[in-house]
């Protein structure tokens, strides 16, 4: 994780935490990857990953700060009876993910649209084509069981198939996508690379040209080198909060 590059409450809990978030919120919402005052992201901020930050109930991305960030525990549903509480779907994705999955620290779900256009395909998996599809060979999974809102039983199936560590992406169905990662930067980084990668294969499809699939050697080798690939997500993450602090933002307040 980051260190923070500009504080003004240094004395909240976790925050070099919530200022990372904060900065992908912001990102999320600029890039175009959120819908309106839906979608959330979430953050572990103890050792088994059952407490964690999230955003407030339907505020938008672009104005998420640091400070409004709320603090929430995974196995105590009274938390929803707290100030900001956020929407039942959002507690019943993170909170299993996070009672389930203690290698997900960080947890990103949005209805971007090239994700979504995938989830919405008979078959939502994501072939290796290119370098950037490449990099979630054999690291992503399909829940096809949509049901409707995302309550706790979708959170429970979501959380499942997310047990192994190795998968870093779900695309869900007929719904959006959840990514998954060890830290803020890492999933950010993921989440960005696989909407241009989802762009990518249905831009693709468009031409209706026959596709250049990589071998399954290439692409593992593909993505276990992207995987290793030093510093990657920790400098980008840091590289769009430089550019936030230079225009003057107060997410980090």
């Amino acid at each position: 994780m980051s260190p923070p590059l500009f504080s003004s409450l240094p004395n909240i809990a976790n925050w070099p935490a919530r200022v990372d978030l904060a900065a992908a919120f912001r990102w999320t919402a600029r890039l175009d990857l959120h819908e309106a005052v839906a979608n959330h992201f979430s953050l572990a901020i103890n050792g088994d990953g059952t407490r964690f930050l999230m955003n407030p109930n339907q505020m938008h991305f672009a104005r998420i700060r640091a400070s409004d960030l709320i603090e929430l525990d995974a196995n105590d549903p009274a938390a929803m009876e707290g100030p900001n509480a956020p929407d039942p779907t959002a507690w019943g994705l993170h909170g299993a993910i996070h009672r389930a999955c203690p290698h997900a620290r960080c947890a990103m779900h949005v209805h971007s649209i090239h994700a979504t256009v995938l989830a919405s395909l008979a078959d939502s998996h994501l072939p290796a084509i290119d370098q950037n599809t490449a990099m979630f060979f054999g690291r992503h999974a399909v829940d096809d069981q949509y049901g409707g809102l995302a309550f706790e039983e979708e959170g429970a199936r979501c959380a499942a198939l997310l047990a192994d560590p190795k998968v870093q992406v779900l695309v869900m169905g007929n719904h959006g996508v959840m990514v998954v990662g060890r830290t803020v930067a890492e999933t950010f980084t993921r989440l960005f690379y696989f909407e241009r990668a989802a762009e990518t294969y249905i831009r693709a499809l468009q031409t209706g040209q026959p596709l250049r699939h990589l071998s399954d050697e290439i692409a593992e080798k593909t993505a276990q080198e992207l995987d290793d690939y030093p510093e990657m997500a920790d400098r980008h993450l840091k590289e769009l909060r430089l550019i936030l602090d230079a225009e003057g933002s107060d997410y980090a307040s």
